[in-house]
């Protein structure tokens, strides 16, 4: 039996334990391993502020991007010896716990195969130096990349030479209850966190939406008191944020500012969405066009004044969103669950 280990960079999310079980699920041996919880090194507050302190002395420039790992390499050499793996998935990035040069040896030491599930890349659009960093020292360590960015995988394949592959997110089947129209305790749901083009974008719609993320309340300066009235300041997961879905006539999704200026965003929402049998209301782009049907299987707008047509249009159609909703799920579970998502990543690897 082959054996993955999926080392976790963004484990408050539940993605890679998600993928983890997938594996399990078509006979991979499949170990998840949380970096956020890996043992730190030593007095690493205080070392990371003397190296800090250190290499800004060396940088005559100013100009480039450092930070120290928090991980401690004895853990993970560890847990790579315990398991054994054929293949060992980065979920995320590892540059944030520990050297990528590390881990190359590490993997080369115990002869698995390194590569990289992308799935955070895009939020250092705004961050040149840290991009920088990311492209130049940790992308060469893989042997593969897989991103749930068609923009980001062709440029990785196209600028810097790296055998990437759009590789969108999934979800698991969520066996909620659909209520009825009339039992819809919201109109419009958004999840997420706090952004200037989401303020923008759901100003034209606060009449309607129920917000639930964090970050918002930082916000409150820019947003109308409409707007304000709409926000749950807070993070919602799992049964909670299901329960939510379930209730709600319409989820939209908002792509944060970054992603949508490069033209890319399909995030985890969208699938969560229609795994729960829910009507999904997204901004365009590209990548999710190729994915699915617009007006058959999701529904998209291309600006605020759309959203606000559609918005009011579907709430007046009952029976036409729940069309839409009903064939989005069909669509999700023939393509898009967890475990068509791993069967794609082990083909990928050669495995």
């Amino acid at each position: 039996m082959q054996k993955f280990l999926l080392l976790d960079g963004i484990a408050g999310v539940p993605l890679g334990e998600d993928l983890a079980r997938a594996l399990t699920s078509i006979d991979i041996q499949a170990t998840h391993y949380n970096l956020l919880q890996m043992p730190k090194v030593p007095l690493y507050t205080v070392r990371s502020a003397l190296a800090k302190l250190v290499n800004r002395a060396r940088d005559k420039s100013g100009d480039t991007f450092f930070y120290l790992p928090k991980g401690n390499r004895t853990a993970l050499a560890q847990i790579i010896r315990e398991t054994k793996p054929d293949v060992i998935l980065v979920i995320g990035f590892i540059y944030k716990f520990i050297e990528p040069a590390v881990l190359r040896a590490l993997a080369e030491e115990h002869q698995a195969e390194l590569y990289l599930y992308d799935t955070d890349s895009c939020n250092l659009y705004t961050k040149r130096r840290e991009f920088i960093f990311f492209l130049e020292q940790e992308l060469p360590i893989y042997r593969k990349i897989f991103s749930c960015s068609k923009v980001t995988a062709d440029f990785f394949r196209h600028s810097r030479n790296q055998d990437a592959y759009f590789v969108p997110f999934g979800a698991d089947f969520i066996a909620a209850p659909r209520l009825s129209d009339d039992e819809g305790q919201h109109d419009v749901l958004f999840v997420g966190s706090g952004d200037l083009r989401r303020i923008f974008v759901l100003e034209s719609i606060h009449k309607h939406v129920t917000i639930f993320g964090n970050r918002w309340s930082r916000n409150f300066s820019l947003m109308s008191k409409a707007l304000i009235g709409r926000v749950n300041d807070r993070s919602v997961w799992g049964g909670e944020l299901y329960a939510l879905l379930t209730r709600s006539k319409i989820i939209l999704n908002v792509t944060r500012g970054p992603y949508y200026a490069a033209g890319t965003g399909i995030n985890l929402r969208i699938f969560e969405a229609l795994a729960a049998g829910c009507f999904l209301l997204t901004d365009y782009c590209d990548e999710i066009a190729e994915l699915f049907t617009p007006g058959v299987e999701i529904e998209t707008f291309r600006s605020p004044q759309e959203l606000s047509e559609k918005v009011a249009y579907y709430l007046e159609h009952p029976e036409q969103r729940m069309l839409i909703a009903k064939n989005g799920h069909a669509a999700f579970l023939k393509r898009y669950t967890w475990a068509h998502r791993a069967r794609e990543i082990v083909t990928l690897t050669g495995r």
